[in-house]
């Protein structure tokens, strides 16, 4: 008489070397190689993310202080060009306080003490 077939053997009770060596090598090292593989993928995109992040800002900075420079250079080639030019100098003599020789000068009594400017400064750089 046929009793069936035979009881599954009982789960393996070795320790976690024995487990582990019944695993081909190839297939831990593959393991292994894929896991650094993922950590450096990681890293360099981190990596990537904040050097485009950095990068951009510092552009967006260099940018403004190009305009800023651009801004310094036209002043300053105004400047040069008004330089010898005798109703500019003339402007900006007024706007310093000063007054012709042939001028008189005429304040109202209800002037302030401090007056504010004459005219629009212009900074050179």
């Amino acid at each position: 008489m046929d009793s069936g077939p035979p009881p599954p053997p009982p789960a393996p009770r070795g320790s976690l070397w024995r487990r582990v060596s019944r695993l081909p090598l190839s297939m831990m090292l593959a393991s292994v190689l894929a896991a650094l593989g993922i950590v450096q993928l990681s890293f360099q995109l981190g990596n990537t993310a904040y050097r485009s992040l950095t990068w951009s800002a510092e552009t967006r900075e260099t940018r403004a202080r190009i305009q800023v420079l651009e801004r310094d250079v036209k002043i300053l080639r105004d400047a040069e060009r008004n330089a010898s030019n005798p109703d500019y100098l003339r402007e900006q003599a007024r706007c310093q306080g000063f007054v012709g020789a042939q001028e008189e000068v005429v304040v109202a009594t209800n002037a302030p003490e401090n007056p504010g400017e004459n005219c629009r400064v212009v900074r050179l750089p």
